[in-house]
């Protein structure tokens, strides 16, 4: 759409309609349609196509790449650490000490997934805690998964309970919600 749109603007201005009113059809600024007749002028049809920008050069090669998998799978111990867990900060090192290449914190977790790693986090327990099952703990229903039955009361729809005695008063005294129940 955007290439056949700065077509169009460009074949109206060699067709010889001015630039504000080009500007004005297709409800862009004049500088827009400046820009476009520029890159006309320098690529030709080429100039309006639109281009992905490349980015930036990697900072590392494929073979540092390979070896900085294969330095991670040995573990930090192997290179120098004396913690036996990676930490994102840890690996940053690793790579700047060993490829001169320094990446933010914050990219890291981007370039471990591209290598084809995934964060590992501890499961959180106490430290004094007794690793065996407790035998003081409520058994569990093996169909449903929880520790008592259902209770007619649990039935009804969230935080509604069972009307206790008559409506009727409600209805005399012209509560809206309780007449529709009539």
């Amino acid at each position: 759409m955007a290439e056949w749109r700065r077509g169009r603007a460009v074949r109206a201005y060699i067709d010889g309609r001015r630039v504000t009113d080009i500007a004005g059809d297709w409800k862009v600024t004049r500088g827009s349609v400046n820009r476009w007749l520029q890159w006309y002028d320098a690529d030709y049809v080429d100039g309006l196509r639109t281009k992905i920008a490349e980015g930036p050069e990697p900072k590392l090669t494929e073979l540092q790449r390979a070896t900085l998998t294969v330095l991670i799978e040995r573990g930090p111990i192997a290179a120098g650490y004396q913690s036996g867990v990676w930490t994102g900060p840890m690996i940053g090192d690793l790579i700047e000490d060993r490829f001169g290449a320094r990446y933010h914190n914050h990219h890291l977790p981007r370039l471990l997934h591209q290598l084809g790693f995934s964060v590992q986090r501890p499961r959180k327990r106490l430290a004094r805690a007794d690793l065996a099952p407790a035998s003081h703990v409520a058994p569990r229903d093996p169909a449903s998964g929880k520790k008592k039955p259902a209770s007619a009361a649990a039935l009804l729809p969230s935080g509604t309970r069972r009307a206790s005695g008559s409506t009727g008063r409600s209805i005399e005294l012209g509560c809206g919600w309780a007449s529709s129940l009539a």
